[in-house]
């Protein structure tokens, strides 16, 4: 049993899914942030489970060729880029290798290799901001969460968001403590904004902000509206309101105070209506290129029927109406649905339909329906598809799926439970669309035909 305080030395064998560093000391698996796999650390052991433990560098002895110095300054702090303490080919060996893990592990494959498209720029990708706020000796600020906790960093440059979306956080910040509007305390749900939103298309330049508030109401609306007006880009602020206690971020009503209360953006030659509660890759490069892989998996011909299941805003789903017969759009997200509607009819679109409705339940009842799509593409949230959209998939049989992924463990999960339902696992790829955090995201593709040809890099 290792003594919680005590220093060890260890040496780094592996990584767990957030990017720790994972040492086996005394047979013991101890979690090691900023580490690299090779080194070998002191390590001094902070809590203590009965099979696991975590700790935190002290010394390294060894130190990995991949080891470069952290270029921000609360890189430490920030629960944001786990990964700023190595250069970039090792991060991206380690997310493909991640991949490659959870797949053979989890879904009984035997990969040798899953391929990673790395990002072409690993600073101001980011589209999308949120920053939670907290107030110090009367004294508001704004920036990120330390990691694991609700402790709030304050961050005054993040290399990963454009200068625009950190000079909104900041005039935001100016107008709150020159107006002294209280900010939120979780744990006493008192206190008026809780988070900044901001969202910025990447081709536009086009942006969002939304203010969540404990409330319906915001003071001195056209002193922050004057200052928000310097920024360039700036064409919409919405009020988010969010009354409920807890940590979650958006609520279920947003009042547009200036502009329409979306942006737009370009992506797959397609423009987007984006609105608050609208999914959008955050990495818009990657996601063109994540997208055109599943569009390719897909092989889809004219007289295709197309079903895409979470289907967000209709990225993919109007990106693949081109080559089909027919696309159909399934998402939970009432708002998301009516920009997906939106962005059909702007862009001259006649063959999709959309619905809200759960996603699973949905499939279900267009199966019952007697829908027999010939090609499905799922693009779910972290946890992954439900029983009921598996159950859906099984019985509308399509030719071919296409899984869109966000965790490699759940996609590992559902192709091992799809394989039960006669589908192989075809092909499989990552793409790197968070450059130094932990997050990877994959494209996978199933077939029912065992004699299509396996597709090793789409």
């Amino acid at each position: 049993m290792l003594i919680k305080n005590q220093i060890y030395e260890g040496r780094i064998e592996d990584y767990t899914a957030q990017g720790q560093g994972i040492a086996k000391i005394e047979g013991c698996a101890v979690f090691v942030p900023n580490a690299i796999q090779g080194e070998l650390c002191r390590i001094r052991i902070e809590k203590v489970g009965k099979t696991w433990a975590s700790g935190k560098m002290t010394e390294i002895l060894e130190k990995s060729p991949h080891r470069v110095n952290r270029s921000c300054p609360v890189g430490k702090l920030c629960g944001g880029c786990e990964f700023q303490h190595m250069d970039y080919e090792a991060e991206l060996a380690l997310k493909a290798e991640r991949v490659r893990q959870a797949l053979n592990r989890l879904a009984g494959e035997n990969l040798e290799a899953v391929p990673i498209t790395g990002a072409p720029s690993l600073t101001g990708y980011r589209n999308k901001a949120i920053y939670p706020v907290a107030a110090q000796k009367g004294r508001a600020y704004a920036g990120f969460f330390r990691s694991g906790t609700h402790q709030v960093v304050e961050h005054p440059h993040c290399e990963i968001l454009p200068e625009e979306t950190q000079q909104v956080k900041n005039l935001v910040m100016d107008y709150v403590n020159q107006y002294r509007v209280t900010v939120y305390d979780e744990s006493a749900h008192k206190g008026l904004l809780r988070h900044i939103f901001v969202r910025r298309g990447a081709v536009s330049g086009e942006i969002l902000v939304c203010l969540i508030v404990n409330g319906r109401k915001l003071p001195h609306v056209p002193e922050l509206l004057q200052r928000l007006q310097t920024v360039r880009g700036f064409r919409t602020l919405v009020l988010g309101v969010n009354t409920k206690p807890g940590n979650a971020v958006l609520g279920e009503e947003f009042i547009s105070l200036y502009g329409p209360g979306y942006i737009e953006d370009t992506l797959c030659g397609l423009t987007f209506r984006l609105s608050p509660r609208s999914f959008y890759q955050v990495n818009h490069a990657q996601a063109e290129r994540l997208y055109k892989a599943a569009i390719r998996l897909g092989q889809i011909q004219k007289t295709d029927l197309v079903l895409d299941l979470y289907c967000g805003v209709g990225t993919i789903t109007l990106a693949m109406a081109g080559a089909a017969g027919k696309v159909i759009g399934v998402e939970v997200v009432e708002q998301a649905v009516e920009d997906a509607r939106e962005n059909a009819r702007g862009n001259g679109i006649e063959n999709a339909e959309f619905f809200a409705a759960d996603a699973g339940k949905a499939a279900l009842e267009l199966e019952n329906q007697g829908l027999r799509p010939d090609v499905v593409v799922v693009d779910p949230p972290r946890k992954g598809l439900n029983a009921d959209a598996i159950q859906a998939i099984a019985k509308m049989s399509p030719r071919r799926l296409v899984y869109v992924s966000c965790d490699p463990a759940t996609l590992a999960r559902d192709i091992a439970l799809l394989k039960n339902h006669g589908y192989k696992l075809k092909s499989a790829q990552a793409f790197d669309l968070f450059p130094r955090c932990a997050h990877v995201e994959s494209v996978a593709l199933l077939s029912r035909n065992t004699e299509c040809e396996s597709q090793n890099n789409p």
